[in-house]
């Protein structure tokens, strides 16, 4: 193999067993290129899966060992070589062996003797060509990698809103910050298992799953709208303390639409919150609020995430009550299927309860948390 080293020419490979066919091919195009010669096609595809390959490669088809088809089929078939363009030089002239060059992925195909002129414009065209390709193939790789860059900087201002809201509520409400976080999982626990289920796959897509998880610390945004002596009072509420508490379905809702009217666009993730915020204490039998809605009615969002919100509110401490165990937990809800619960719903959480534990106890609050949230009340 004889290399010639001339910086900033576009490199070509010739593969030819023939010395004397080398010679003369390296001596038109040594004077415009980069000259790079091999005499099999073992020695070609090493040569075209280097750290420095080809511009192009002029290929014969008659050589000893590996055929020029084939030598074109790996080059097309590995990552590395497939965008380097192929011609096909040969002493083989006839229809059937050009038509097996282009099947075989060669870009064209030149009949021996070739002539100079011919050789040298068809090369010039094909390297202009695979320079094109190449800085298109630059591009779209650089837009991609934008857009990747663009969508996860999207994500995370996204995920940093939710969170920064859902914090603004927690600081005026009894529950600790890892409420938010348990439910959430609570709520992608539950819809996983579900999404083979016929009443909820066509809902519960990968993509509405990750919406939901992203949505769910929302649930309770309208808190921030109630007074403190009644969000904070650590005894019962009054029947109409009660209605003016049930308001924070509303206005979370309505906080989040008008995020959405500020946005001035209609935002995927907040169309879930909006759900969830609205619908998370209806009951299915009709008996919750704002609506009244029963059964298939309530959206399959705020179904979930009434029973991950009254699991969570059982087994957690609060400064005016003590924590129920899991088992007890597990009774209300299971005395709620069919009443406050999508009875499939509590089946899949009966049949998830110790991963729900296992949640529960991986993001326990505490004595920090509770102990800031004492004094709210004090």
């Amino acid at each position: 193999m004889v290399e010639h080293e001339v910086s900033g020419k576009p490199v070509v490979l010739i593969i030819d067993d023939a010395t004397s066919n080398l010679a003369v091919m390296s001596q038109l195009l040594e004077g415009e290129y980069k000259v790079k010669v091999a005499v099999d096609g073992e020695k070609g595809l090493k040569i075209a899966r280097s750290g420095q390959p080809p511009d192009l490669i002029l290929l014969d088809i008659l050589m000893p060992g590996m055929d020029g088809y084939e030598v074109c089929r790996r080059l097309k078939a590995d990552p590395v070589s497939r965008h380097i363009p192929v011609l096909f030089l040969t002493s083989q002239g006839e229809l059937e062996d050009e038509r097996r060059g282009f099947e075989a992925g060669a870009v064209d195909y030149i009949a021996k003797p070739a002539r100079p002129l011919i050789l040298a414009a068809r090369v010039r065209t094909h390297l202009a060509l695979k320079a094109a390709a190449d800085f298109l193939r630059d591009k779209n790789a650089f837009l991609e990698q934008e857009v990747t860059r663009r969508t996860q900087e999207v994500t995370a201002i996204q995920d940093v809103t939710i969170m920064v809201m859902a914090s603004l509520a927690e600081t005026r409400d009894n529950e600790t910050g890892n409420h938010i976080i348990r439910t959430q999982y609570y709520v992608r626990l539950l819809a996983n298992h579900l999404r083979d289920n016929p009443r909820f796959s066509d809902y519960l897509s990968e993509r509405n799953i990750t919406m939901l998880f992203k949505s769910a610390p929302l649930h309770d945004i309208g808190k921030v709208g109630i007074p403190d002596s009644i969000l904070k009072k650590p005894g019962k509420l009054t029947s109409e303390e009660f209605e003016i508490m049930k308001d924070h379905a509303r206005l979370g809702r309505d906080a989040i639409a008008h995020a959405e009217q500020v946005l001035g666009i209609d935002v995927e993730f907040l169309l879930t919150a909006k759900e969830i915020a609205y619908g998370h204490q209806e009951k299915w039998d009709g008996s919750g609020y704002p609506l009244g809605l029963a059964g298939d009615a309530i959206p399959i969002s705020a179904r979930l995430m009434a029973l991950a919100d009254v699991y969570d509110a059982l087994i957690s401490r609060r400064v005016y009550k003590e924590p129920m165990s899991h088992e007890e937990a597990m009774r209300i809800i299971r005395v709620g299927r069919g009443q406050h619960f999508d009875p499939d719903m509590v089946d899949a959480f009966m049949v998830l309860e110790g991963e729900f534990r296992v949640i529960a106890e991986r993001y326990v609050d505490n004595d920090a948390d509770l102990a800031r949230k004492a004094k709210q009340f004090e």
